[in-house]
């Protein structure tokens, strides 16, 4: 490479070091999910910890709630967590 073509590149590299950034000040982090997402995944995650703790409470395999209720309240309680994630309000 010839030396006139290194000269040059350092040459443009050095001026644009001294121009100013385009915007001095941060810009401000947005928050992926609002306040009410977050409800919406706190009371799935409720949902849940309820249904799994109702099921140690029974103890039983082939308990009532362990085959009739649980399925139900966990596949919701995760299709609802999943809901939440997604779920954008009204634009203001």
């Amino acid at each position: 490479m010839p030396s006139s073509a290194k000269k040059n590149r350092r040459k443009a590299k050095a001026e644009t070091a001294k121009q100013p950034l385009a915007s001095a000040k941060p810009t401000p982090a947005v928050m992926p999910l609002g306040a009410v997402n977050y409800l919406f995944i706190a009371l799935g995650a409720a949902v849940l910890a309820m249904s799994y703790a109702v099921m140690y409470i029974e103890k039983e395999v082939d308990g009532f709630f362990a085959l009739g209720i649980a399925p139900f309240t966990l596949v919701g309680a995760y299709l609802w967590i999943l809901f939440a994630i997604f779920w954008r309000g009204k634009a203001k």
